[in-house]
């Protein structure tokens, strides 16, 4: 092995073992309704169907899930997460 294959891979391999780690880390758990002060109405005019973080239900009507709060999500319902789609 070379002076230049050895420098090569004494950069490339901790490089590597760096994205083997980053790509099985845990992802975070989801917080509770209670962490973000969900409620099932909105407040002010803002509404879970209008936040960026809100997974639809069936229809528009139907309950929804969130991206960052755990249980099922009204789309009239609110949190201190909410933020508006753009």
């Amino acid at each position: 092995m070379t002076r230049k294959d050895f420098v090569a891979k004494a950069v490339i391999l901790p490089a590597l073992a760096g994205l083997v780690i980053a790509e099985t880390a845990p992802a975070q758990a989801k917080g509770t309704k209670a962490q973000f002060k969900y409620q099932d109405s909105p407040h002010n005019g803002q509404k879970c169907s209008g936040c960026n973080f809100f997974i639809p239900g069936s229809s528009a009507k139907a309950n929804g899930a969130c991206k960052l709060v755990d249980g099922s999500i009204s789309p009239n319902g609110w949190c201190t997460a909410y933020a508006p789609k753009k």
